[in-house]
């Protein structure tokens, strides 16, 4: 796999790297500051070249320091700039009063905000309230701030973060700003990628304001982007000779009464990334029909879990789950399946079963979404979303093997490396299916001798690429079959697209 990262932080590293850069370099906090505001007045300006009336909202900490240098910089380009200024500026830290006093010096409009001050229709709004301090739900005025910026109902700029998103998590303090655009500094924090952050992160970019990159990676991560580029190489040209068996064997097992779809996509999805053989194991009934619907795809009806020791001895793996259900059938199925030495892919039921009767074992993947992963855990919805970083290392410690938290910023767990986040995707995929798909392509990329943890970094990078290319043609009416032809495209990375 070649050396392709992107590293993602939380504000503790951040700030280590800010204490870095001023030991060992002599870069201060208020020339970061003089760099951050210009780099965001930049940004501003090529964003929306044609703005000329901007309205800046400072807090009182270094956030709103580099709301002061972008609004002396817009100033002294012949912008209408007015500052709001948000909270009590009694305590100022140095370098944000310095730029503070720099605006004063200036004569740039400044006033103190309150619920009724008229913004008076500017072009663009710039929020520098909190930036990646906040960690406590925000204060009323606060809170009347964001809802003013709401109001004005034009394009957002925010500086670092969006006011009210947790830069750790993504969590929502209460409110948030809802960001055209976000200019982030120095690296990318872990909130603007994953749960709600993403949703008010808007359009993001990142500036390292002029740091060496080995300061960066002097400090390590918490976690790392996908590159779908980065594993091409576990993707290569098949030799002339190759045969269908040196590409595995994925067995499907699940399709309870009413539930025969599930395994029929699943199965196909993990054809369609490379997997040389495909069986599903299902009900009686479900036999017929679905070896009619995909002739390519072999299918076996059992109504004892007996009766798939022939598949299994066959299979190089197992997608446990799609359409599983929880009745006996199902139970029995589920019971037996994890008594055999086979590597497992586990979503659906096949989870919902597991959450009931939990088990330890490093040879699987297991991929939940939020309320699976609630159920996993023992936690609420909620408190998985307000901490997905947490979560997915809490069902590493607890279940062992490599674990996906499906979402807004797919995160993958992996044993003996960072956690890996996937930041495509899209609305559209929030649809029924898109998890069967997830498994089967999971499946088919371990069935052909990648590594688990590889597989599921690349397995949720593909899947959301698929989804992204699936959505030109419209987000609403997307559904989970829309994206089989495109991962068949981003299976074989030769293609001209890529």
């Amino acid at each position: 796999m070649q050396s392709i990262k992107t590293p993602i932080y939380q504000a503790r590293q951040i700030r280590e790297i800010e204490n870095l850069a001023q030991q060992k370099f002599g870069v201060t906090g208020h020339v970061l500051m003089q760099r951050a505001g210009k780099a965001a007045f930049d940004f501003l300006h090529r964003r929306w070249p044609q703005a000329h009336k901007v309205a800046v909202f400072c807090g009182s900490g270094n956030n709103g320091g580099d709301g002061y240098v972008l609004a002396l910089n817009a100033q002294e380009r012949g912008l209408d700039v007015s500052v709001w200024q948000v909270g009590s500026h009694d305590n100022m830290k140095e370098e944000a009063k310095q730029a503070l006093d720099a605006c004063r010096h200036a004569q740039v409009p400044m006033s103190r905000f309150d619920d009724k001050v008229n913004l008076q229709h500017p072009d663009v709004v710039v929020d520098a309230i909190c930036g990646i301090g906040a960690h406590e739900n925000l204060r009323e005025e606060v809170i009347a701030a964001v809802r003013k910026i709401h109001k004005a109902q034009v394009p957002v700029l925010a500086i670092d973060m969006p006011t009210g998103v947790e830069a750790d998590t993504g969590r929502i303090l209460g409110a948030a700003v809802h960001a055209t655009a976000t200019i982030t500094f120095i690296g990318l924090k872990l909130g603007l990628l994953t749960g709600s952050g993403i949703a008010n992160a808007g359009d993001l970019v990142c500036h390292d304001l002029q740091l060496p990159s080995d300061l960066l990676s002097s400090i390590d991560p918490v976690a790392e982007k996908i590159h779908l580029s980065a594993y091409h190489a576990l993707l290569k040209s098949r030799p002339r000779d190759w045969h269908k068996g040196l590409s595995g064997h994925v067995l499907v097992i699940g399709g309870d009464e009413g539930y025969s779809g599930a395994p029929r996509m699943a199965a196909e999805a993990a054809l369609r990334v490379g997997a040389g053989l495909v069986t599903i194991v299902t009900r009686l009934e479900h036999a017929a029909m679905l070896n009619i619907s995909r002739p390519e795809i072999m299918c076996r009806g059992v109504s004892s879990p007996e009766e798939m020791d022939r598949l299994i001895a066959r299979a190089d793996l197992a997608v446990l789950g799609p359409g599983l259900g929880q009745s006996q059938w199902s139970r029995s199925l589920w019971e037996y399946v994890l008594k055999q030495n086979l590597p497992l892919v586990v979503d659906a039921d096949g989870l919902n079963l597991l959450s009931q009767s939990a088990r330890f074992n490093e040879n699987w993947v297991l991929t939940p979404h939020p309320g699976e992963a609630a159920r996993l855990t023992g936690v609420t919805v909620q408190e998985v979303q307000s901490d997905r970083l947490a979560c997915i290392r809490e069902l590493g410690r607890r279940y062992g093997g490599t674990c996906v938290l499906k979402g807004a910023g797919s995160l993958v767990c992996a044993p003996g490396s960072l956690v890996a986040l996937c930041d495509k995707g899209n609305p559209g995929m929030a649809s029924a299916g898109m998890g069967d798909i997830l498994s089967g392509v999971i499946g088919g990329l371990i069935a052909q001798g990648i590594p688990m943890g590889e597989a599921a970094k690349l397995g949720v990078c593909m899947h959301a690429m698929a989804g992204d290319l699936a959505a030109k043609d419209g987000e609403r009416g997307m559904i989970a079959t829309d994206l089989l032809p495109y991962l068949r495209r981003l299976c074989n990375p030769v293609q001209p697209h890529l």
